[in-house]
């Protein structure tokens, strides 16, 4: 594919169709807030492993103006090993359940399990986010499908274990593109609707730092698609490569992210620090010229 066969930047997505209702798209993106309840995940591992503090976390967080919460019980940091069925539901299923009763934005489960996700789902979880893009488990379509959520597709080269040990891409932006592609174009031929589907390229899963870089400054182009972007930069190791700090907190790296996805128009970011990446939008949108925001 040439650079000529992308559309306009301002081709975007306006509404996400979940379960039971849907999410609409304006100037900014949509703050995706991060609840890991599990001892190893690579920011804030451990934090929020009990299910009080999880559920206090999520409480936080949509206060603190999260439109949607992303609870997930497995690590997907680089190095990272599976876990059970029964641990992931272990940890999330009481903490889905607690916060279904408690707040009024959607709940997404991030798992690659069909399992997980279909007892997820029945606890209050309308979004399914599945880093393998619904390709880890060969009943995750049936789930997604028969039960009506939204899904989040996200691309990866390898696997959690093993994804940053040489990622290489003749054209990254491309590859990733073409992969996304084909993989909404399962879910469709499914019957599974393509305003249900989120495209994720999958920043930091097998992709070195330029690659990142390259991703970034080029999802607009991911607009062609025709479905919204769910893009996670938060916290993430090439913030700290980039600034030539890696003792760096990486949450001003992660808002200068965040503030760039915005100008292109991305639909949602999934963060760690709700507060703070909020105000910085509130400020961009007040003070941005209207060269900024033509793709918002």
């Amino acid at each position: 594919m040439a650079e000529t066969d992308f559309t306009s930047k301002n081709d975007r997505s306006q509404q996400w169709q979940l379960q039971r209702n849907f999410l609409s798209f304006e100037k900014l993106p949509l703050l995706m807030g991060i609840v890991n309840v599990t001892p190893d995940s690579f920011s804030d591992g451990g934090k929020f492993y009990q299910h009080e503090d999880a559920i206090q976390h999520g409480l936080e967080l949509v206060k603190h103006g999260a439109h949607i919460l992303d609870i997930g019980g497995e690590s997907t940091r680089p190095g990272s090993e599976t876990i059970s069925d029964d641990e992931q539901l272990r940890r999330v299923i009481p903490v889905i359940t607690a916060l279904n009763g408690k707040i009024s934005v959607p709940i997404s489960i991030d798992t690659s399990s069909s399992r997980v996700a279909r007892e997820a789902i029945d606890a209050g979880a309308q979004i399914v986010n599945d880093v393998t893009a619904l390709t880890g488990d060969y009943n995750m379509i049936d789930v997604v499908g028969s039960t009506g959520v939204g899904v989040c597709l996200m691309h990866m080269q390898g696997s959690p274990r093993s994804m940053q040990t040489a990622p290489k891409y003749e054209n990254v932006v491309l590859e990733v593109y073409e992969y996304l592609k084909a993989r909404r174009d399962v879910l469709v031929a499914a019957g599974i609707s393509p305003n249900k589907i989120t495209l994720d390229p999958g920043i930091g899963f097998g992709k070195t730092t330029e690659h990142n870089i390259a991703l970034l400054k080029n999802a607009w182009r991911l607009h062609s698609l025709g479905c919204p972007l769910l893009i996670g930069p938060s916290r993430k190791s090439f913030i700290g490569n980039v600034l030539n700090d890696q003792q760096a907190d990486r949450l001003a790296g992660t808002i200068g992210v965040v503030l760039s996805l915005a100008s292109q128009g991305v639909q949602i970011v999934r963060v760690h620090d709700i507060k703070p990446i909020k105000q910085s939008l509130q400020m961009f949108l007040e003070t941005a010229t209207n060269a900024n925001l033509q793709q918002c």
